[in-house]
């Protein structure tokens, strides 16, 4: 009863930590996220499309980080639990490549090669998270990306709304499964460190994807 009591301890506090971690680096934290989720002024248009543009060269092609690590995890809780995530993400990303050819042209801005060279930079730094072979690694940056999402889904449903466009019902995991899957994916404090690692990877990248929308909004006012 002791052990299994402490080995409960330790999984609540490892999803614990993740929550946090997410909570605290995550993108609702971004200034300028919270800048286009209220933006109603004359660039607020030019400002949502860029955002959805980018977005989707990160995020909108197949495969993305939860196949690939779907596709690299063994058989059991993990392995099931990222197929849901990867199938409820192909509905995500579904919506953001419908959104983005709606949502009309990416936004004329200075700086295309310097965009594209970060963004080539971003999508690597994914995939190379998404394939690494450190026990609990691609499985930390699967669950962030999963959690992070939704900063990015009231982005998209904001974009929609003002497009006229429907808003599908996200059918992510909830954070609710979290326990299941950290218990399954990390097996003593290594794996839990990596796992720790692949989220703060992955939320990172995410703020350097900000990072771009908000110097290229800038960029279109000077």
């Amino acid at each position: 009863m002791a052990n299994k009591a402490a080995v409960e301890g330790q999984t609540a506090s490892v999803v614990e930590a993740q929550l946090k971690r997410v909570d605290a680096e995550g993108s609702s934290r971004h200034p300028h996220l919270a800048a286009l989720l209220i933006a109603t002024g004359a660039t607020a248009s030019r400002d949502l499309a860029d955002a959805v543009h980018l977005l989707c060269a990160i995020h909108g092609s197949h495969p993305g980080l939860t196949d690939i690590a779907l596709a690299a995890s063994p058989a059991g809780n993990t392995r099931d639990w990222l197929r849901e995530a990867a199938g409820a993400f192909d509905r995500e990303r579904l919506y953001l490549v419908r959104l983005t050819s709606a949502i009309g042209p990416m936004p004329s801005t200075p700086g295309a090669v310097q965009t594209e060279n970060a963004l080539l930079a971003l999508r690597h730094a994914i995939e190379t998270l998404a394939r690494s072979e450190r026990r609990g690694c691609a499985l930390g940056a699967a669950t962030a990306l999963i959690q992070d999402w939704r900063s990015f889904r009231a982005l998209l449903d904001h974009a929609a709304d003002r497009s006229g466009i429907e808003c599908p019902t996200c059918s992510l995991p909830t954070d609710d499964s979290l326990s299941g899957v950290v218990v399954a994916g990390t097996d003593g404090l290594a794996s839990e460190r990596a796992l720790g690692f692949g989220a703060e990877q992955l939320l990172l990248q995410h703020r350097g994807l900000l990072d771009l929308m908000e110097a290229r909004a800038a960029a279109r006012l000077d």
